[in-house]
C-alpha cells in the first residue's frame, strides 16, 4: 500500500483522534485498516480472518464509547486487531505475537484499553458484568461492553454471565453478539440454528429497534412498551425472545459492516441503563475474499502473497501430531464400531475431522463448551462407547472438575486427548498446555501417558482403547520427528512401563513426551565430549515406571529430569519424591518450565529460555558432570 492509500491510517493513533474523523473518513479509514491487517498478518501470521471481519465494529466501539474510562471486553481475544492497532498499537502490530513484542490477545498488562485479557472463549459476559457491577457501586458513570463473537456464547460461561446479568436491571451493560456463524469450523447447535432464525426476522426486529430508539428518552413508555410486547408475544406465541426471557432488551440484527448505522445504534444504546444485547451480523474474513470463501482455513492461515491469496507453504517434513491422531482415529473408529469422538468446536484444529469426514455420525462438535464435552463423553462411556475426547491442554483446564467427578471417580473409559501440550508459542501464555502433567497425575484412577514421537502416540491411542480405563494422552502442537506410524500396525504399550533408550555411566536422562528427543541428542552430543548419559524415556507420568526408577536409583547420583510442563508438581518432583522415598542418594536436577506464566514465541525460543532444549540438556550435562 503505498504512502497515499494510508494517509488516514498513519494519522490516527488513538480513538481520541478517531473521533475527529467524519463518518465517510471513518469508512475511508477502515478500508486501509482492513488493508494493513492483511498486510502485516502476510509476512507475520496470526488470527486473520475474526479481527477481519470485527473491524467496523472496533472502530464504531471507539468512535462511540469514551475508551478507556468506558470499558470493552473482548471474547475471544483473537477480532482484537483493528481494535490494537486503533489504540496506539499500529507499529507495535508488526511485531505482534513475536518474543518480545506484543500479545495476539488483549492484555490488561500491555494497554489500559485492553479492559480484561482474553485468550480463552466466552468470559467476557461475566467480566464486563464484574466491571459495571463496581462501577455502579463507585456511583461512578461508566459503560460497560462486552463483545462476544466466534461462537463463544455456546460456552457455558456466557450463559451463567446472561443469567446473573439479567436480574440487575440498572447495571449498564452492553452485551454484543457478533454473530459471524463461525468458531474456527462451522457453529453448530441449537443455539447456531436460533440465531439464524433470529437474523431472518429482518422486519420484526428493524420495526422493535427504531422504536427503541425513538423512545429511548422516555423510560417509563419504554419499559411499557417492552413489557406490552412481552405479554403479547408471550400470550399470542407462547414463545420470547432467549435474550429478552433472560431480562436482556434485544437490539438487532445490525449489518455489522455498515459503520454508519453501527455508529447511530450504538449512540443510542449507550445511554439506556440496563441489559442490553446488540446482535451484529459480520462476515468471518470480510474484505478480503479468500478468506471470506474458505473462513476456516484463514482464521490462522500462517504466511501467503496479500495479492493473490496463496498461502505460503513451509515445505515438507514429519507429520504434525494432530494428522497422526486424526488418522489414527479414523483406524480405531474402522476397528471398533464403539470408538466416537467428540470436539469442543475443534475438529479442523485437532484433525478430528478427518473422521468427520468419513464418519460423520460418530463425530461430535459440542461447541466451545469444554466441561459438557468431558461428561457427554463420560455419558457415552457409561453405556458402552469408547469415546476420544479431544481438547487442548489449556482449555482442558475448565473441564478439570468433570475429569475427576464424572470420569476418574465412576471409572469410565474416556480417552481424554489433551492436543497442544506444552509450549504452543505465538499464542503464549493463554495457550500454552503447561499445567497438564502436574494437574491430572493426581488424580486416582487415571493413566496420564505422554509420546516421544507419532510412532509412540499411535499406539498410545490403541492402548487406550485395549485398557478400557479413564486414560489421558497429552501431545504437543506441531510436526513429529519423523518416526514411521502411517499405516504401522498397533502395538500396545505395557501400562506404566517406560523404556532405556541408552547406555550411559555418569548421569541418567529421564525424560517424558517429546523433550526426549532433545534429550537424546543431547546425550549423543554430550558422549562426543566424553561426558556418559543414560537415557530412559518414562512413557507413562502415571503411574510411573517403578522398577525402572528403582534400576535408575541404584546406579545413578546424579538425574537429570526433563519436560515440557511445570516443575512444580510435574514429573520430576515425582521422580525426586521416588527416591527419596526409597532411600536413594541420588542428586535429581529438574528441567522444565519454572513458576512463572511464559509468555510468546516460537516454540525452539521459549524452550530455550526455560533453559530444557537441547543446549540446556546439554549445558546441565556439563555442570553435573
Amino acid at each position: 500500500m503505498t504512502a497515499k492509500g494510508t494517509i488516514l491510517l498513519d494519522k490516527i493513533n488513538t480513538p481520541d483522534e478517531l473521533k475527529k474523523l467524519s463518518l465517510d473518513e471513518l469508512r475511508r479509514y477502515c478500508d486501509e485498516l482492513r488493508h494493513y491487517i492483511i498486510e502485516q498478518c502476510s509476512v507475520n501470521p496470526g488470527h486473520l480472518a475474526s479481527s477481519l471481519g470485527a473491524v467496523e465494529l472496533a472502530a464504531a466501539l471507539h468512535y462511540v464509547f469514551d475508551t478507556p474510562h468506558d470499558r470493552i471486553v473482548w471474547d475471544v481475544g483473537h477480532q482484537t486487531y483493528a481494535h490494537k492497532i486503533i489504540t496506539g498499537r499500529r507499529e507495535a502490530f508488526r511485531h505482534k505475537r513475536q518474543l518480545g513484542g506484543i500479545s495476539g490477545f488483549p492484555r490488561m498488562c500491555e494497554s489500559p484499553y485492553d479492559a480484561f485479557g482474553g485468550g480463552h472463549a466466552s468470559v467476557s459476559i461475566s467480566a464486563a458484568f464484574g466491571m459495571a457491577k463496581a462501577a455502579e457501586l463507585r456511583g461512578e458513570k461508566q459503560r460497560t461492553v462486552a463483545v462476544i463473537g466466534d461462537s463463544a456464547m455456546t460456552g457455558g460461561l456466557a450463559f451463567e454471565g446472561l443469567n446473573n446479568a439479567g436480574a440487575s436491571q440498572r447495571t449498564n451493560l452492553l452485551v454484543i453478539l457478533n454473530d459471524n456463524d463461525m468458531a474456527i469450523d462451522k457453529a453448530t447447535g441449537a443455539l447456531r440454528n436460533y440465531l439464524v432464525k433470529m437474523s431472518t426476522s429482518v422486519h420484526y426486529n428493524h420495526f422493535k429497534q427504531r422504536l427503541w430508539c425513538l423512545l429511548s428518552h422516555t423510560p417509563r413508555l419504554l419499559r411499557f412498551c417492552q413489557k406490552t410486547g412481552n405479554a403479547i408475544k408471550h400470550g399470542l406465541l407462547n414463545k420470547s425472545n432467549l435474550f429478552e426471557s433472560l431480562n436482556f432488551r434485544y437490539f438487532g440484527p445490525v449489518d455489522g459492516h455498515d459503520l454508519k448505522e453501527l455508529v447511530r445504534v450504538l449512540t443510542v444504546l449507550k445511554d439506556i441503563d440496563g441489559p442490553k444485547l446488540l446482535h451484529v451480523i459480520t462476515v468471518k474474513g470480510k474484505g478480503y475474499r479468500p478468506a471470506e470463501c474458505d473462513q476456516s482455513v484463514w482464521h490462522a492461515p500462517g504466511k501467503f502473497d496479500p495479492e493473490t491469496g496463496v498461502r505460503i507453504a513451509s515445505g515438507q517434513g514429519p507429520a504434525k501430531y494432530q494428522e497422526v491422531f486424526g488418522e489414527t482415529l479414523l483406524d480405531l473408529a474402522r476397528l471398533d464400531r464403539r470408538v466416537v469422538g467428540i470436539t469442543p468446536a475443534m475438529a479442523s484444529g485437532c484433525s478430528m475431522n478427518i473422521l468427520q469426514k468419513a464418519m460423520p455420525e460418530r463425530v461430535f462438535d459440542v461447541g466451545i463448551a469444554e466441561g459438557h464435552a468431558v461428561t457427554f463423553s463420560a455419558g457415552l462411556a457409561a453405556n458402552g462407547m469408547r469415546p476420544f475426547c479431544n481438547i487442548y491442554s489449556s482449555f482442558a483446564q475448565r473441564a478439570y472438575d468433570n475429569v475427576i467427578h464424572d470420569v476418574a471417580l465412576q471409572h469410565l473409559p474416556v480417552v481424554l486427548c489433551l492436543d497442544r501440550g506444552g509450549l504452543v508459542g505465538e499464542d503464549g501464555a493463554t495457550h500454552h498446555g503447561v499445567f497438564d502433567l502436574a494437574a491430572f497425575a493426581p488424580v486416582p484412577n487415571l493413566t496420564v501417558a505422554a509420546p516421544m514421537n507419532e510412532s509412540e502416540l499411535r499406539n498410545m491411542m490403541y492402548t487406550a482403547l485395549e485398557a478400557a480405563t479413564p486414560f489421558v494422552i497429552r501431545y504437543p502442537r506441531g510436526a513429529g520427528v519423523g518416526a514411521p506410524w502411517r499405516n504401522e500396525p498397533f502395538t500396545a504399550l505395557p501400562i506404566g512401563r517406560g523404556r532405556r533408550l541408552r547406555e550411559g555411566e555418569e548421569v541418567a536422562l529421564l525424560t517424558v513426551g517429546t523433550t526426549g528427543n532433545a534429550a537424546a541428542e543431547a546425550a549423543e552430543r554430550a558422549a562426543a565430549e566424553g561426558i556418559s548419559a543414560a537415557h530412559y524415556d518414562l512413557r507413562y507420568a502415571k503411574p510411573l515406571d517403578e522398577e525402572l526408577l528403582h534400576e535408575v536409583g541404584k546406579r545413578f547420583h546424579r538425574v537429570i529430569t526433563v519436560e515440557d510442563g511445570s516443575i512444580r508438581g510435574g514429573v520430576g518432583e515425582a521422580v525426586a519424591a521416588f527416591f527419596c522415598e526409597h532411600g536413594y542418594d541420588t542428586q535429581v536436577t529438574t528441567l522444565g518450565i519454572g513458576d512463572v506464566f511464559v509468555e510468546h514465541g516460537t516454540p525452539a525460543q521459549l524452550q530455550a529460555l526455560c533453559g530444557y532444549d537441547t543446549e540446556g540438556i546439554l549445558r546441565t550435562l556439563r555442570e553435573l558432570r
